[in-house]
């Protein structure tokens, strides 16, 4: 029998917390957001369909991407009181028994996507389930194969969920954010365009590469096809720089077998001494299973 692969965006959980939890004061910092990431996720480990769980950070906001574009998303802006919990994030989910990847070269995003295309090769997984709400990684979804799982409103997107909510196929994913931008990361986008229009045009011809020059040649009874063309063209090699920016990468070095995703339990006393730390002992009473201390792991 099968089983289900489930890649969770940290970055985008631990903000969650910061914002949905009070905040929460622990020896002399905050750590509200800490906090609610280890429950939010201890529930997810108490459902009976998750046995192998991975999950990956920004260890730091900036990354390969900033080297391409000086727009692209910084961590400039952020509170002092979030980012001062990166690190004690990664340290609540190993203590949970997760498999951790803390990404600094590369993205958060980009392990996520590394991971699902390496684990969908594998037959005896029957599903992979990338649990975040971020539409970039809509681009990862293979039919009910590899599906994005948005746990807030309990929405799940295959192939087809995708087509409904975008207007285009996961693959095309990159060239839609390419032409719309991306405001969360820090892409301008193609002036003119918008969901409906860049959707429309990609039903007709396919990728950004292939979207022609001339209105006569546009099809696809795209209203303002003239103008958006002209926008295009004044910024053919931006767009595809954009283009670059959103597109994830499936290159990263991610150690871990898929056997080493398996999740065997809580490590008992690790998460004791972070839950004392943080002041939230209570936590440990959400607890379903603690890793058998004889394993050694």
């Amino acid at each position: 029998m099968g089983f289900q692969v489930h890649l969770v965006d940290g970055t985008y959980e631990l903000f969650r917390a910061f914002f949905a939890v009070p905040s929460q004061i622990a020896g002399g910092r905050e750590v509200g957001a800490t906090r609610g990431l280890l429950q939010t996720l201890l529930a997810l480990l108490s459902r009976p369909e998750v046995s192998h769980v991975a999950c990956a950070f920004d260890h730091v906001i900036e990354s390969f991407r900033n080297r391409l574009f000086a727009g692209y998303k910084t961590g400039e802006g952020l509170a002092e009181e979030l980012t001062s919990q990166f690190e004690l994030a990664e340290r609540a989910t190993r203590a949970l028994g997760i498999v951790t990847w803390p990404m600094v070269e590369f993205e958060a995003d980009d392990a996520l996507a590394t991971a699902a295309a390496r684990f969908e090769m594998d037959a005896r997984a029957d599903r992979v389930v990338i649990c975040s709400p971020d539409k970039d990684l809509y681009q990862c979804v293979r039919d009910s194969r590899v599906v994005v799982w948005d746990r807030q409103r309990d929405r799940v997107y295959d192939e087809a969920g995708v087509r409904d909510k975008l207007g285009v196929s996961p693959r095309q994913i990159p060239d839609l954010l390419a032409l719309v931008g991306d405001t969360a990361d820090g892409i301008p986008g193609v002036r003119r365009w918008g969901l409906a229009s860049a959707a429309r045009v990609l039903a007709v011809h396919d990728s950004l590469e292939q979207i022609p020059e001339r209105t006569a040649e546009l099809g696809g009874n795209v209203r303002g096809g003239a103008g958006l063309l002209e926008s295009l063209n004044a910024m053919r090699v931006e767009a595809r720089l954009y283009k670059v920016l959103a597109t994830l990468r499936t290159d990263v070095p991610l150690a871990e077998t898929l056997d080493d995703l398996a999740w065997t339990g809580v490590r008992r006393a690790e998460l004791e001494a972070l839950c004392r730390e943080i002041e939230a002992e209570r936590v440990l009473e959400r607890v379903t299973r603690f890793r058998p201390e004889a394993s050694g792991l």
